[in-house]
């Protein structure tokens, strides 16, 4: 099954993956730095707040709202925990939306549920990443979101949403070089 067809199972994996990065994130400073060079691990923790809502309000409402919820004194890291939970229940059967509105744009439920998953892995690993804990992505998951990156991430994307991609050496895992691909250092390290 190619990842566009099978998104919300990409989504469900995805979900696993950064749930288990987010437990290195149990009790760290959240004015940390991460890979994400504006943000320390709060500002990243409400990004993938912010993130997770829209994906939930695509699948519930079919549309996605370009507000920010006002989370304002409660617990980032539970937030995420609550929201990621939550959001492959609420893309699971029967759900009947085949396309999502986003402004003016109508997308494919898949699209969404592939974005989102693209989105909810590298966030997983910046988090993880920047309370020093290893995070490589798993191969399968990588390999399936390579795969997608050339179709999700365009040269527009470009230095705003994604930074320039870095070279890895010959031989370079598929985690690496995913994270690689999205401007990242494979082995950043909290500093």
């Amino acid at each position: 099954m190619t990842p566009l067809l099978g998104g919300v199972g990409l989504l469900a994996r995805a979900v696993d993956y950064a749930l288990a990065c987010l437990d290195a994130a149990d009790g760290a400073d959240l004015t940390r730095p991460t890979p994400c060079a504006d943000w320390d691990l709060r500002a990243l923790l409400d990004h993938v707040n912010d993130s997770l809502l829209a994906l939930h309000e695509a699948a519930a409402l079919g549309r996605v709202f370009p507000e920010t919820a006002d989370d304002t004194g409660r617990d980032p890291i539970a937030l995420v925990r609550d929201r990621a939970t939550r959001l492959v229940g609420a893309w699971t059967p029967p759900v009947p939306r085949r396309e999502v509105a986003l402004g003016e744009l109508a997308l494919t439920s898949a699209i969404v549920t592939t974005t989102g998953a693209l989105e909810v892995v590298v966030h997983g690993w910046d988090v993880a990443r920047a309370c020093g804990a290893d995070a490589t992505v798993p191969d399968g998951l990588a390999t399936e979101l390579l795969d997608l990156v050339p179709l999700l991430v365009a040269a527009g994307d470009r230095p705003a949403r994604f930074a320039t991609p870095i070279a890895t050496p010959f031989g370079a895992v598929s985690g690496d070089r995913l994270v690689a691909l999205l401007g990242r250092h494979p082995r950043w390290a909290y500093r």
